[in-house]
Formats: C-alpha cells, structure tokens, sequence
C-alpha cells in the first residue's frame, strides 16, 4: 500500500474513533486540548502561512466531534494558540504542549486528542514529518505512548 493510501486510511480510522466516542468528549479540557493539537499541527514547521491556518480553521469547524462545541468560541482558542506560537515557536510550544497535556486525566479524552492531531496532519494526505513530531510530543505530554497511534 502507498504511503498515501496508508495515511488517508490512519486519518479515517482515527476519525471513526473519533466519532464513536463524540458524546463522550464534551469537556472543556478536551475542547481546550484538542485546539492546542490543531494549532500545533498547523505551525508544525515553525511557520504558519494564511492558506494552512484557513486549511486547519476549515477542518475544525467541519470535524463532527468538534461540533460539540461552538464553532465561534473554538476558532478563538486556535487562533490564541496559533498566536502563541508564532510570537516565539519554542516558547509557545512549551505553553501550548501544556494545555494539551489538561487532558490526560482521562484516557479517553488524551487518546481523542491525539487521534485529532492525526486526522488534521493527515487530512491534506501528507502527515509529514514534522507534524508527525509534535504529535509524538503532545502524545508524552498526555503520557501516551506514541507506538499506540503507529508514530
């Protein structure tokens, strides 16, 4: 199977996860999480350019599990994040990697945001490796292990 093929095939799976446990992921640490992973994804290269932030804000507010909650409300919180993280990439990283690890106090709810930094990094087809990093690296902040998600 082509690398392409496997990482549509990952973001699918992951996104049918995703909607099977949507009722379950309502909270506000999930909601806060899970738009830190959006923002990371998106600046994986240290740079974020229009066209890749309106991808991603495009992406959240379609995402079936993310209608949980207001698409206004999470458009804000990805942008605060993005603009965290272009001020000062490493040092946002370190605050954003924090809001992300909020969520490890339930399983469920740290695996969910994980499987959303996969859907997005994979949605464009090419989950680079770069995206593919900061996954890796929110998955040790939610005390994950990243072999449980093939990173």
């Amino acid at each position: 199977m082509a690398l392409w093929d496997r990482i549509k095939d990952s973001a699918q799976t992951m996104q049918s996860q995703l909607l099977a446990k949507k009722n379950d992921l309502k909270s506000g640490a999930f909601r806060d999480a899970s738009m830190a992973m959006c923002a990371l994804v998106a600046a994986a290269d240290g740079s974020i350019d229009p066209s890749e932030r309106h991808r991603v804000a495009q992406l959240i507010a379609t995402n079936e599990v993310l209608q949980n909650f207001p698409a206004d409300d999470l458009r804000s919180r990805f942008d605060a994040y993005l603009d965290k993280l272009t001020m000062d990439f490493d040092f946002g990283k370190v605050s954003v990697l924090q809001e992300v690890a909020k969520a490890k106090k339930k399983p469920a709810e740290a695996r969910a945001v994980v499987q959303i930094g996969i859907v997005i990094g994979g949605a464009d087809g090419d989950f680079d490796a770069t995206e593919r990093a900061v996954v890796r690296e929110a998955c040790f902040a939610l005390e994950l292990d990243p072999a449980e998600f093939d990173l």
